[in-house]
């Protein structure tokens, strides 16, 4: 009898033992805490355990700079794509818009809106995860065996024009400049890039086609992607002068004012409008810090960048987190003093960028400046930049434009 009660005593504690260690297997390996969710005081949720979420248990910190044409985007792109670590991607939502936008409609009917932002945000998911497959959907026409030569802008991006994934002859280290991307590399084999990317602790996309932050707080709040927003802005004047310089035809009439002195009846206003609104919008969320963007975004004016622009480097990779890397450095020191008639493409970067930041005063007359300010002095209120009040002021260098703010991240 007592033999009998050991061993039913030792068959009970035998299955307790079996059980915890089970029960201790499965939480380890089947469930996990949601990366991100303890900052927004859900660390108790769990999340099972998937193919998808294996990819972010390395806390990788991908970054979106959100920007708008002509606001020194570029620039700011080529300062992560510098990064060893860095896979970069310059403009891919592009594809997304030249698929799926009517041209006639230029994409500015709310209809268009939504079914643009849905589909980048899925495209920009996928893209963070390194998939670059799904980009196939917007590419036309469509890439056969996974290789493409209508990538736009390819060679923006230094892993996309080197080795493995572009094999030109010549030095096994070499990055090829932009047109001779194109131009030697040759078709580009997806699977490949795809594999550089994931050998990469880090993914950085240029986009200017999304309007605000708001369009992007279901990719912020998802706890796979660590994602940091980083919007740059610029002086609307600024941006109306490059933009105008640029796209000669398409800003036709706001030239055919700075050289008549007379306003046209038929001018499309909302090509500044547009750009104030979007900002303003993004911008008042920005800066009411909701919990959603909290150590997620980072307001960076270009004017700032352009005027010191080691030292507010170091603010935006401090702010994500990332070591500065050497090549960045001496890529700043290169493209920062130079000789912007050097430059072979319109989107170049290498400037003299505190000249160029301030470059617009004398682009435009005073007429459109005051006109300009008018339509968009509530976001000129909220980023700091000073109205010029009269013709002396605005074409007189030493009377600066932009006050002195610090906007630091919310973190």
């Amino acid at each position: 009898m007592q033999c009998s009660w050991k061993a039913v005593l030792l068959l009970a504690l035998a299955s307790i033992a079996i059980q915890y260690t089970a029960i201790r297997t499965f939480t380890a390996k089947s469930f996990h805490t949601c990366p991100g969710l303890a900052e927004a005081g859900l660390a108790e949720r769990l999340c099972e355990e998937g193919p998808t979420f294996a990819y972010n248990l390395s806390r990788k910190t991908h970054i979106l700079i959100l920007a708008t044409t002509r606001s020194g985007s570029s620039f700011v792109g080529q300062l992560f794509n510098q990064h060893l670590d860095v896979f970069y991607l310059f403009e891919p939502l592009y594809h997304v818009q030249n698929t799926l936008i009517p041209r006639f409609t230029q994409g500015k009917s709310p209809a268009d809106r939504r079914v643009m932002l849905g589909a980048s945000r899925d495209l920009l998911r996928s893209l963070y995860d390194c998939d670059l497959y799904f980009l196939e959907n917007y590419i036309k026409p469509p890439p056969v065996n996974h290789t493409t030569d209508r990538i736009f802008r390819r060679g923006a991006s230094r892993v996309l024009c080197s080795r493995p994934v572009c094999s030109p002859p010549g030095a096994a280290d070499l990055a090829l400049e932009e047109g001779d991307c194109v131009r030697k590399c040759g078709l580009l084999n997806l699977t490949v890039a795809a594999e550089a990317c994931r050998e990469r602790s880090h993914v950085a996309i240029k986009t200017v086609r999304v309007p605000e932050v708001n369009d992007l707080r279901a990719l912020v709040e998802d706890p796979r992607l660590n994602l940091k927003v980083i919007q740059l802005v610029r002086d609307p004047r600024g941006i109306l002068a490059s933009r105008s310089e640029t796209f000669r035809d398409t800003y036709r009439l706001w030239r055919l004012w700075y050289g008549t002195g007379r306003k046209p009846y038929n001018l499309d206003v909302t090509q500044l409008t547009t750009v104030c609104e979007d900002f303003s919008n993004s911008v008042s969320t920005g800066l009411t810090r909701p919990s959603w963007l909290k150590g997620k975004y980072m307001l960076v004016r270009y004017e700032d960048l352009a005027r010191n622009p080691m030292k507010k480097t170091e603010e935006i990779y401090g702010f994500l987190g990332i070591p500065l890397d050497g090549h960045v450095a001496r890529w700043i020191q290169n493209n920062t003093r130079g000789d912007p008639t050097l430059g072979k493409h319109k989107y170049g970067t290498v400037r003299n960028s505190a000249a160029t930041a301030e470059k617009w005063r004398f682009r435009l007359s005073y007429d459109i400046v005051a006109f300009a300010q008018n339509a968009c002095q509530r976001v000129l209120a909220q980023l700091g930049y000073k109205m010029a009040a009269s013709e002396e002021e605005l074409k007189n260098p030493s009377i600066s434009l932009v006050e002195e703010r610090d906007f630091r991240p919310f973190s």
